[in-house]
């Protein structure tokens, strides 16, 4: 009887090295980095990867492209740390280790039939934002379409480009507004959560995806039950420290699952008796 070869299989730990072959700044602490993909590329909205800038560490990045361009891996990093500010340093033609793609996606299927309500703060656009692409690139399958994007001033929008693309289009509510602006600023003025009542969706047959600061993600939950929103129809992304990716390390650990395992995206009915504990 002929021995059986096992296929040799990828290391989830092992990061492959990958081209920088785009860089855009964003904001003053925030830069999008375009990667060439070795072979094709295939991710879910929600999803991320774990980048090594070769000899500082790694850390984890949501996934921020369309995910129907597998030639190309689109992140977007805010400037926080060694590891962040080792990437915002690449310049094009250098290399940055990849591992990926990990984590449980946006649930766009829940969402097909029925409108869809997306509510993010700050850089969290980045990581709701291949599911805008997904939505926006399939039109047909929802119903109303709503993006209520906030940030503390002006100068931290994100994407500015797309925005201004996306609320040019008749088939989409797109609303942005910032916490503070200087005199003289006509858009809208005032926390994302004061836009939610005001938009346009059927809280009972709508799904809604929140992203942002946990602060901005619970008054937001908060709004969208105040309408009439079951919790089993919002979702949220728990992005913390996730160090290995794959549920080894325990420091993103959030009550008795972990974030980068089980997560990023949870269901809201499955997590909110955590989200009032601090420190989980």
């Amino acid at each position: 009887m002929q021995a059986v070869t096992e296929l040799p299989t990828i290391n989830p730990m092992a990061p492959v090295p990958h081209e920088v072959v785009g860089k855009r700044r964003e904001t003053y602490d925030t830069m999008t980095l375009e990667l060439a993909a070795p072979e094709p590329f295939e991710s879910r909205p929600g999803q991320f990867n774990m980048l090594y800038p070769f000899g500082i560490g790694e850390c984890a990045i949501s996934i921020s492209g369309d995910p129907s361009r597998t030639d190309r891996i689109v992140h977007t990093i805010r400037d926080v740390g060694a590891v962040t500010h080792a990437l915002h340093a690449l310049d094009i033609g250098d290399h940055v280790g990849v591992r990926g793609p990990f984590g449980t996606p946006w649930p766009m299927e829940a969402a097909e039939g029925k409108d869809l309500v997306i509510v993010a703060g700050g850089i969290g656009l980045a990581p709701v934002r291949p599911a805008i692409y997904e939505a926006l690139n399939h039109r047909d399958r929802y119903e109303q379409f709503v993006l209520l994007y906030g940030a503390r001033s002006p100068e931290d929008l994100v994407y500015l480009d797309e925005i201004k693309e996306w609320r040019s289009r008749f088939d989409a509510h797109v609303d942005v507004s910032v916490d503070s602006a200087p005199s003289g600023y006509r858009g809208s003025v005032g926390v994302v959560t004061r836009l939610i009542p005001s938009a346009d969706f059927d809280p009972e047959h709508a799904v809604a995806f929140v992203i942002g600061p946990e602060i901005m993600m619970r008054f937001s939950v908060t709004e969208l039950r105040a309408l009439g929103m079951p919790r089993d129809q919002i979702y949220i992304s728990m992005e913390r420290n996730m160090q290995c990716a794959v549920g080894f390390c325990g420091h993103c650990q959030f009550g008795n699952t972990f974030v980068c395992r089980d997560g990023a995206v949870f269901c809201y009915d499955d997590i909110h008796s955590y989200l009032p504990i601090k420190e989980v």
